[in-house]
């Protein structure tokens, strides 16, 4: 897993060995999640108040429920400064993805969104699951192809022939939607399947993994990674995260260029946001599935 010459939080690469692992053909659905939210009632982290304890510095109107939204193109955006395209909206939840006056009406094969990393862990221990951790995430994404950039190969994207949901053009200013999906995420399965038939595994959204985030790759992840204790992101090192897989429909070949396998990313595990979401995990079933998926 990991590789060179990219980012260098992707490195250096490392030998890993896992135990067989069913994975979810794609990422969950809004369909799969509403399924989930009827037999329990949850309400994901975006849904609830923040708690006065945790945050003692805010006032009461920004502990409302909110959530990160992509605001869109922008043709004046500072490219060093994130806050210029990125903005937190009350009301902005998995239901609502763009904020309170969205839905996700006919959006039922839409990936969930605005899903926090414990939001992602209770849905997949509700199914008797569990999150992948970075090496299974990685291992799926390749396909049974090794060393390589893409999930389908070396090649890049071509005028044409979209691979991902990805950014095409000048982020965050210009998205052409040559890919059919213009600055927003795409139905699940839009794309061609990687060698293990898995889908989206290449932008559309970020999806959660179990390892603790730190640069550089962990010597055990087979093991989940580092500790809380031992996360460490230099860009904000108060706040320890989880790495975040796969890129997103944001991630463009001129700015991050994280819709690769190797990719990876420190998702904070105190919110969501509008091109964050996940899949599932099953280890040793028994008795054995005849296919893992997500809910219809």
């Amino acid at each position: 897993m990991g590789a060179g010459g990219v980012h260098p939080e992707e490195g250096p690469p490392v030998k890993v060995k896992l135990a067989s692992f069913w994975i979810d053909r794609t990422e969950v659905t809004n369909a799969a999640f509403a399924r989930f939210v009827a037999a329990t009632g949850y309400k994901t982290l975006a849904e609830r108040l923040l708690d006065p304890a945790r945050y003692p510095n805010l006032e009461a109107k920004d502990r409302r429920p909110a959530s990160l939204v992509f605001l869109g193109q922008s043709d004046s955006a500072d490219r060093s400064n994130p806050l210029s395209w990125w903005q937190i909206v009350p009301g902005a939840d998995w239901r609502h993805p763009q904020g309170p006056r969205s839905s996700i009406q006919g959006m039922e094969q839409w990936p969930v969104v605005h899903i926090a990393y414990e939001d992602a862990l209770a849905y997949a221990r509700w199914l008797g699951r569990d999150l992948p951790t970075e090496a299974q995430w990685e291992y799926a994404a390749r396909g049974g192809l090794s060393a390589k950039r893409y999930s389908w190969g070396d090649q890049p994207q071509r005028p044409g022939k979209p691979m991902a949901n990805s950014w095409q053009g000048v982020f965050p200013m210009i998205d052409t939607g040559e890919d059919g999906y213009k600055a927003r995420t795409a139905p699940v399965g839009c794309f061609a399947a990687n060698g293990y038939g898995l889908e989206d595994m290449a932008g559309n959204v970020w999806e959660w993994t179990k390892d603790w985030y730190k640069p550089g790759l962990s010597p055990n992840p087979a093991a989940g990674g580092p500790s809380p204790d031992t996360a460490y992101d230099p860009a904000d090192p108060a706040v320890p995260k989880h790495v975040v897989k796969g890129g997103s429909y944001l991630c463009s070949d001129d700015y991050c260029f994280r819709y690769r396998p190797a990719a990876r990313s420190p998702g904070p595990v105190d919110g969501g946001a509008s091109h964050t979401g996940f899949r599932t995990v099953l280890v040793d079933p028994s008795p054995k599935p005849q296919a893992l998926r997500t809910l219809p």
